[in-house]
């Protein structure tokens, strides 16, 4: 299944729009999600023409509870279950082509750490709710993992007593990281001066998919592209 993550920086209209139509058709995207839209009202129309399809499916938050929009072919992901709050949308459903059940959490996370806090916790109490499935857990998660994720001063960290507990909120899902190729840093001040890795995939593997190469796609700032595999073997 190919997904794409996408910080967009504001939706627009325009050349970005063209932009992601280009990028659904070249690569042949089965679901792309887009955070920080900077969208009040999405309706099917914007959708419809985003993915240049009248049958595209779509779930989203306006900008002021969590700034979210996926869209995706029923061909490929048929929505059983979804679960919207500030930050995050998950939709579960079944992966078609390989009979799968998937959970895929898309995350465009607050700054500030009482609210991160918050969203940690409603998705952890998610993924430990519900059984069977792979999961996949991506997005903008304002939060790095490490202190050579960022170079120079960024506001949009919590300081370091955020790695520990972000560090610790990944343990605890039992998810991995998908390794990932090329720039460093996701995130880049205007000026240069700061920067810092804040996008990502986690994943649950799970049995069942010995076989199954899972390709994921990270679209990154509207500029950068890296694709990431991983293939999900039975856990021992």
């Amino acid at each position: 299944m190919n997904i794409v993550s996408y910080n967009v920086r504001g939706l627009g209209r325009g050349v970005k729009w063209a932009a992601i139509r280009r990028l659904i058709k070249k690569e042949g995207v089965n679901m792309i999600c887009l955070q920080e839209t900077k969208k009040e009202v999405i309706d099917k129309a914007m959708c419809q023409a985003l993915w240049e399809d009248v049958e595209v499916c779509w779930e989203m938050q306006p900008a002021t509870a969590g700034d979210i929009l996926c869209l995706w072919s029923e061909k490929t992901f048929r929505l059983q279950r979804k679960v919207i709050s500030n930050g995050f949308i998950l939709l579960t459903g079944e992966w078609i082509k390989e009979a799968q059940q998937i959970n895929i959490v898309t995350i465009y996370s607050p700054c500030d750490i009482h609210n991160k806090r918050i969203l940690w916790d409603k998705v952890k109490q998610l993924k430990d709710s519900l059984s069977g499935g792979l999961w996949c857990i991506l997005g903008d998660f304002n939060n790095i993992s490490d202190t050579a994720e960022r170079f120079g001063t960024c506001q949009r960290l919590s300081g370091e007593s955020s790695i520990e507990e972000f560090n610790d909120w990944i343990d605890d899902l039992e998810v991995i990281e998908v390794p990932w190729l090329g720039r460093k840093f996701t995130w880049y001040r205007s000026n240069g001066a700061s920067r810092s890795r804040l996008d990502r995939f986690l994943v649950y593997p799970m049995s069942g998919l010995a076989d199954g190469l899972a390709v994921f796609k990270l679209l990154l700032q509207g500029t950068f592209q890296i694709t990431v595999q991983s293939c999900f073997s039975p856990r021992s």
